[in-house]
């Protein structure tokens, strides 16, 4: 029987997130929190069983199935790190298309996480649904960024959710400049909707918090990183490239969750993501996001994961700006794709998904056949540092009831917008084929 001075808060069911999780935190008697636990117990995903034995050309297709939010991601992560076994750079008008198509994604999961699945704990709402009852225009405009998003999506890549139109090497079809042209009046829409919201999101009232955690986010030379890049950078003043990944991060099992912890080398948590990509490259952001973001009232880095809500929002302006420079200056290449010939090597591969750094890796054989496959989701990653902001956030506010305390922690798991399906891979599984 628990102690009558002891306390447990439990959601055994996270709401307005993607996959099945839970929240418990145990506060001792002297009002200290003696644990806290994200809860991760979706089954394991096995993709990256799945992909041995698969040729490497299967791949991002295989991966993009992870997640039907954020398969892009998974692809272009899946993508660089083939070419790179093989030796292969894609870039030109392929590269600018393949950013074009991953700035769809993040138009589409920004605007959900930000209008129905955020923007509800801070106006009082159980659901995006009972939002709209007195928010309607809001919950409109947030479905119609979602749909301009999806549109483009489909448009690059084939179709709005597992696109089909990506491949190792580029894609298997390119728009023409017409189409792309031809978009541009939906991508500007978008802006100006974009930009209402970021003002909306600022006015809200956020609960005081500072995440210590290292932050780690991808390096894109002079641009906001998104697709790619070969370097990791962090606020410590150092960074690796992608191929030293593992070096730098481990990852280990803890008995509550179907997801692998990520910690640096040095037992530190780190955070990825929005406040992660915004407090390391803020200086690069478009004209329209980092006028929105100074309106916002946003400095050089955000550190209280509570306004992750508005760096979304300024995100979501940066990838509608990015797609409009990437239309304006297209010129359809050549061929769809370059050659990626197979040879036997190791590949890396790392971009920014909407939620934060995705890595994947991958050995491949001489003829082009998966023998391993690693995949590290920014959930996994994020995880330490949620647990780790749950006991602080309990601690500050111990005084609180215990329901507005439980609401208070599932609104800071939300913050991070956690996609748990992504996350839930450690066990082992061994597929014979024959």
């Amino acid at each position: 029987m628990t102690h009558r001075h002891e306390r447990t808060l439990r959601v055994g069911s996270l709401a307005r997130v993607e996959g099945e999780g839970a929240m418990h935190v145990r506060i001792d008697q002297h009002g200290r929190v003696a644990q806290a636990r994200l809860e991760i117990y979706e089954p394991p995903r096995f993709f990256e069983a799945f992909l041995r034995g698969r040729a490497y050309t299967e791949a991002p297709d295989i991966t993009a199935r992870v997640c039907g939010i954020c398969p892009v991601a998974y692809q272009m992560s899946a993508c660089l790190a083939m070419e790179d076994a093989c030796g292969v750079t894609v870039g030109g008008q392929l590269a600018e298309l393949r950013r074009l198509l991953y700035c769809g994604e993040w138009i589409e999961s920004h605007a959900l996480h930000v209008h129905l699945l955020h923007a509800p704990d801070f106006l009082g709402y159980a659901s995006g649904i009972d939002m709209a009852r007195d928010h309607r225009r809001e919950v409109e405009r947030g479905l119609e960024i979602k749909k301009i998003g999806n549109a483009l999506m489909a448009l690059v890549g084939g179709r709005a959710i597992h696109p089909v139109n990506v491949r190792v090497g580029g894609f298997h079809r390119v728009p023409s400049r017409s189409e792309l042209a031809r978009f541009a009046p939906e991508l500007r829409r978008a802006l100006e909707l974009a930009l209402e919201a970021v003002i909306w999101v600022a006015g809200f009232t956020f609960p005081e918090a500072e995440s210590k955690h290292r932050l780690v986010a991808v390096e894109q030379g002079e641009r906001y990183p998104v697709d790619g890049g070969t370097r990791v950078v962090t606020d410590a003043g150092y960074g690796f490239c992608v191929n030293h990944f593992e070096e730098y991060v481990y990852e280990r099992h803890v008995p509550h969750s179907t997801a692998l912890y990520a910690e640096l080398a040095d037992g530190s948590t780190y955070l990825t993501g929005p406040l992660a990509r915004y407090s390391l490259h803020s200086a690069k952001l478009s004209q329209h996001a980092a006028a929105a973001a100074r309106a916002a009232g946003l400095g050089a880095e955000c550190r209280n994961p509570f306004q992750s809500i508005i760096v979304r929002a300024v995100e979501t302006v940066y990838a509608i700006e990015e797609a409009l420079r990437i239309i304006e200056a297209y010129e359809p290449p050549e061929r769809p794709w370059v050659p990626v010939p197979p040879r036997a090597g190791r590949g890396y591969g790392v971009t920014e998904a909407p939620r934060g750094l995705l890595y994947h890796r991958y050995d491949i054989d001489a003829e082009g056949i998966i023998t391993q496959a690693r995949m590290v989701p920014p959930t996994a990653q994020n995880q330490a540092a949620i647990e780790a902001e749950l006991c602080e956030l309990v601690e500050a506010r111990r005084d609180l009831a215990d329901a507005e305390l439980t609401d208070l922690c599932e609104r800071a798991i939300r913050n991070h917008d956690p996609c748990i399906s992504c996350s839930a891979h450690f066990l082992d599984l061994h597929v014979e084929r024959s």
